[in-house]
């Protein structure tokens, strides 16, 4: 059974920093696809950020260049880094794997 557990959110302020963790139990991290998604208020589920078996990355335009998606096989995590914090990030971010969802970690910008 895949379980993913979420951790990190909180409330910061714009321009601010978090750093959100999943830890992930039967499977392997290194030898999966991850990914992070976020759901606003109002708004569909949207991927924010994915890590392929390979290593490689991608990001939804909104957030390249400020998130960074990584792994460590030695923890079988994976993590987001949030920098430079805007309000529209403002959501409950989820990770998911193809058999799993976490059960979503709360992140408020406040301006």
């Amino acid at each position: 059974q895949v379980q993913l557990v979420e951790s990190g959110g909180g409330l910061v302020q714009v321009g601010g920093s978090l750093r959100l963790s999943c830890a992930a139990s039967g499977i392997v991290v290194r030898f999966n696809d991850m990914g992070w998604y976020r759901q606003g208020p109002g708004t569909q589920r949207e991927l924010v950020a994915r890590i392929f078996r390979s290593g490689a990355t991608d990001y939804a335009a909104s957030v390249k260049d400020r998130f960074t998606i990584s792994r460590n096989n030695a923890e079988n995590s994976v993590y987001l880094e949030m920098n430079s914090l805007k309000p529209e990030d403002t959501a409950v971010y989820y990770c998911n794997h193809a058999l799993a969802w976490g059960q979503g970690t709360q992140v408020t910008v406040s301006s």
